[in-house]
């Protein structure tokens, strides 16, 4: 009887290359919907979606609890090793093979013991975690269960301390990194973002902004349930207006929106110019102040495109600074 190939034996090793001046990578569907814990403490409680023909469920073990958006950094230098490999003509694989010092430094963590064993756990919850989906599921509403890394093992090296890391992506996440239509670039200071709901909106706004003059927005409501959050909706709008208040997403502005009694979150690209319109007044006054008191000149976007809550109304909001170096990344 022949002995079947594990999965190992049946792939090619692709070995990351040497950062250099790569840019950030991420896939657009794990920007677009919570397949992550924003939270730094353990989460067990599964994350679960469903909205527009989309569901997604996402379990944790109690050992390790549910990857975290800190977690998905490691899968953001896979994507950006993979598609830099790809467009050079390079062959690539899901097998995956670089040195801790590698994976940390792209980043932008810290390289001493401590980091390591972050990274350690990191690739534990990417392991244990599991996830089902019908998102590039055939219609009948089938499903795709998987780990975000099959299996990862350390390389050992000289006095028993490991020089390398071998990783297996899921074929999911593999063939999304493959397919050029399905990756967006980060601006590279996302990694210097701290908090998780940060985090999560800068790669919500990125994933659906673009570079759009009238912009996009979300009902805060929708938002919510985009977010995967434990918090009740009330704590969850609070950390949102103070987001918009401090405006530290790379790249984009945001800004608040009051239209038939239901909140909005509006957003723009820094480098696009701003649409003069001093015509509609959707924005209360509590927004106004707020602009006011963070010194901040209002304008308008002018009719938004169509987006996931259906909403296609006017309305008012911040006007963007100078775009820098950092911003055209974007």
């Amino acid at each position: 009887m022949v002995k079947p190939l594990i999965e190992r034996e049946q792939l090619m090793l692709f070995r990351a290359t040497p950062n250099g001046d790569m840019a950030p990578r991420d896939a657009q569907d794990l920007m677009a919907y919570p397949f992550f814990s924003l939270a730094k403490s353990r989460r067990v409680v599964p994350i679960r979606f469903e909205a527009g023909g989309v569901t997604l469920t996402v379990e944790g073990v109690p050992e390790h609890g549910i990857a975290t958006i800190w977690d998905a950094d490691v899968l953001i230098w896979a994507a950006s090793h993979i598609v830099q490999a790809r467009d050079q003509g390079l062959r690539t694989s899901r097998l995956m093979a670089a040195t801790p010092h590698e994976i940390l430094t792209f980043v932008q963590r810290g390289t001493g013991f401590k980091d390591y064993l972050m990274l350690k756990a990191a690739l534990d919850r990417l392991q244990s975690t599991t996830v089902a989906t019908s998102i590039r599921q055939p219609a009948g509403r089938r499903m795709h269960r998987f780990s975000w890394i099959n299996e990862w093992k350390e390389l050992p090296g000289a006095c028993g301390r490991a020089y390398g890391i071998e990783l297996i992506l899921a074929d999911w996440f593999y063939a999304a990194v493959m397919d050029e239509a399905l990756v967006l670039t980060l601006d590279p200071t996302y990694f210097k973002l701290m908090g998780g709901f940060e985090r999560w909106l800068y790669r919500l706004v990125r994933k659906h902004g673009g570079r759009q003059v009238e912009g996009w927005r979300f009902n805060l409501r929708h938002l919510h349930l985009k977010s995967g959050s434990l918090q009740r909706y009330a704590d969850f709008a609070v950390q949102l207006r103070r987001l918009v208040h401090r405006q530290s997403l790379p790249g984009y502005w945001l800004s608040l929106e009051h239209v038939g009694g239901t909140e909005w979150l509006r957003f723009r690209c820094w480098s696009v110019p701003p649409q003069p319109d001093l015509s509609t007044g959707a924005v209360d006054k509590s927004v106004n102040k707020l602009c006011l008191d963070s010194g901040i000149t209002r304008t308008t976007f002018g009719e938004s495109p169509a987006n996931d809550t259906g909403n296609h109304t006017c309305a008012s909001t911040v006007s963007p600074r100078p775009a820098t170096v950092s911003d055209l990344l974007n």
